[in-house]
């Protein structure tokens, strides 16, 4: 069975084509019409639509004469999930957040898993080994700190991230290299602090990297730490299965 899984997120609307549980491709950065076109060559017989935009109506209405069965919304707070969500506020839950969490208990089942999200956020998900989700944390992106020390200060110049192999200083020896070792060295220090946290209450723990800078973070992460680009999608799928299966 064909489906399609939408993730129209902060900065870009990433679709996965499934076969069943299968992702037989992944395309980011589409435009409204490059879905249509993606739907209209892959004809799914199910769609899921998960935004943080709260965009996901507007998407199944503009969808809705292409796709023959059912167009899932994806919402946090009403859509039934293959987890325990523990989640205190489930109407205020990122749906991206929920679907990785999903989409990490299918990748190790009946093990704790920590997800680490390094998009526009810096989110930390937690899922128990009962496919319990429990929540996590949010902290600012790369991107977005980059963007506040220059929005915030008088004469801090706006930086991009390097390539993923580039080599940042510990010490920086000018402002961009001071920059660059502040904001990157900044968060693989907080997550390797966050991460030995959760280690010394949760032996065993497994980790999977997930988002925009999950590449250029991997590189400087331990090697134990598994990198899954396609996670959220992943879970959505799952959470469609599911539903049409109900």
């Amino acid at each position: 069975m064909h489906t399609l899984a939408l993730d129209i997120g902060n900065t870009a609307v990433k679709a996965g084509a499934f076969d069943g549980p299968l992702l037989r491709e992944m395309a980011t950065g589409l435009t409204a019409a490059q879905v249509r076109e993606l739907v209209q060559r892959w004809q799914p017989q199910h769609v899921v639509v998960a935004s943080v935009a709260e965009a996901a109506v507007l998407v199944v209405e503009d969808l809705r004469d292409l796709v023959p069965g059912e167009i899932l919304a994806f919402s946090p707070a009403t859509t039934l999930v293959p987890l325990r969500n523990a989640y205190a506020t489930p109407h205020s839950l990122g749906a991206d957040r929920l679907a990785a969490a999903v989409g990490a208990a299918k990748l190790r089942p009946g093990r704790d898993t920590l997800v680490i999200d390094a998009g526009t956020a810096l989110k930390f998900d937690f899922v128990t080994a009962d496919e319990t989700y429990h929540g996590g944390s949010i902290a600012p992106g790369l991107a977005m700190r980059l963007r506040a020390l220059h929005a915030f200060t008088g004469r801090l110049p706006l930086l991009e991230l390097p390539m993923a192999d580039a080599t940042i200083p510990l010490v920086g020896d000018s402002t961009t290299g001071s920059l660059l070792s502040g904001v990157v060295n900044g968060t693989v220090a907080e997550i390797e602090g966050l991460l030995a946290h959760y280690q010394r209450r949760h032996p065993g723990l497994g980790v999977v990297l997930t988002g925009g800078d999950a590449v250029f973070l991997a590189a400087r992460l331990p090697k134990r730490i598994f990198v899954v680009p396609e996670l959220v999608l992943l879970g959505l799928n799952r959470i469609l299965a599911y539903h049409v299966d109900k």
